[in-house]
């Protein structure tokens, strides 16, 4: 992308404060998830039911809420909801601050599980906004920008968390959650007003607005292809997830700690990633991206199993998060480009848990795949699962380029 369109994104009111806010809100997610996980782990001892409730907590609300919050988002008006969603998280948070010095200590799980609620309100708005404020050629370069805080933030957030926790406590750790999610909601304050849409007032239910999204879905061969790549890569990262520390111990016979190094090279080959991808945003079209990111994560993928020496192992982990951006980039471009302002936020309710459920299912049976098997099939199954993934998208290749609907601007 040339400098002056990049500098013509930067300037956009929305892109400024769209990013402005989201710098706030992962800091504090990350303090507070790490401050949290660490706070269990001291008060039970590491009793791993409790350990693993702080995910139960962080991922329930995508399976039970992701498509009724996308649904109502396309219902509401979105610089409204973001903010709404920050200021109730906020409130959220503070609660439990109280609740630690005057109550019980498990109220912690609160705080985690009433944001990521709202959180599935406001991340479909948030794309909602991209549609309406980013002009369609930008849509890729911005994407990049938004994904590329998120690389930072899997390297600096956990050092960050784990800083705030370790030198204040868990109760300035809250407080410093509920200030950031307030300055996210303040920083959302300077987007365009929103506006009308054009959608003619409707007396349609809830239910009926969620079953005309399932239909919209699947009369979209973009967006049901998309499902089935989702769905796919789900079940093939689910397969290796919580395998990573075997393939430390195992196949490079290390100490278990050296998985931290797998992690910081995987999220600086994040950053370049989003980076390089901010470079090609203009050139690469989004299905191209999207296949590109599928294929080199399969082979990455074999090479981790296969691996029995460090440095390839850790290049293998650096090319991953290479071009993790490329996938995540890539699918959120295609849902943008090939999706009608009024359905985003159902379109992206029914999508975002194919991939998080499928996830969570292989996850869940790993560790006996793992003892059937051998941790170098596990690498090898989720390499293919990658593969079969990539042949869905395919044909996408085929299919014209969408462009903004009208009505959108800049």
């Amino acid at each position: 992308m040339s400098s002056p369109s990049m500098a013509n994104l930067f300037r956009n009111r929305f892109v400024q404060a769209i990013l402005l806010s989201e710098l706030f809100l992962q800091i504090g997610i990350w303090v507070r998830n790490f401050s949290v996980l660490l706070y269990v782990v001291e008060m039970t001892g590491g009793d791993a039911f409790a350990v693993s409730m702080v995910s139960v907590a962080e991922f329930a609300p995508i399976f039970i809420f992701s498509f009724i919050g996308g649904t109502f988002a396309d219902r509401w008006p979105p610089k409204r909801t973001m903010i709404w969603c920050d200021v109730l998280s906020a409130i959220s948070v503070f609660a439990v601050l109280f609740t630690l010095i005057f109550g019980s200590w498990k109220a912690v799980f609160f705080s985690i599980l009433f944001s990521a609620i709202l959180s599935q309100f406001s991340q479909p708005a948030g794309l909602k906004l991209f549609k309406m404020h980013v002009p369609a050629e930008q849509v890729q370069a911005g994407m990049s920008i938004y994904q590329t805080i998120f690389a930072v933030f899997m390297i600096f957030g956990p050092v960050l968390g784990t800083f705030v926790y370790q030198t204040f406590g868990i109760q300035v750790a809250i407080m410093i959650t509920g200030i950031a999610f307030l300055m996210s909601a303040v920083a959302l304050f300077f987007l365009p007003p929103d506006r009308d849409m054009g959608k003619e007032e409707t007396h349609s239910t809830l239910l009926q607005e969620m079953a005309a999204g399932i239909r919209y879905v699947l009369s979209k061969k973009v967006l049901t292809l998309l499902g089935a790549c989702f769905f796919a890569a789900g079940l093939a990262i689910g397969l290796i997830q919580p395998l990573g520390v075997f393939l430390v111990t195992e196949r490079l016979g290390l100490e278990k700690e050296y998985l931290q190094w797998l992690m910081t090279v995987s999220g600086i080959g994040m950053v370049l990633g989003g980076g390089l991808a901010m470079v090609f945003a203009k050139s690469v079209a989004p299905q191209k991206l999207l296949a590109f990111g599928m294929f080199v994560d399969a082979i990455c993928m074999a090479i981790s199993g296969i691996s029995t020496t460090p440095w390839l192992t850790l290049t293998a982990q650096f090319f991953s998060g290479l071009v993790l951006p490329c996938i995540q980039i890539g699918i959120n471009t295609m849902i943008l480009q090939n999706t009608e302002s009024q359905y985003i936020g159902r379109v992206n309710g029914i999508l975002s848990p194919l991939f998080t459920g499928a996830m969570v299912i292989t996850m869940s049976i790993a560790g006996l795949l793992k003892n059937l098997f051998s941790l170098v099939a596990m690498y090898e199954m989720a390499g293919i699962l990658f593969i079969v993934g990539l042949l869905f998208i395919l044909p996408l290749y085929r299919l014209p380029v969408a462009t903004q609907e009208p009505g959108t601007d800049s």
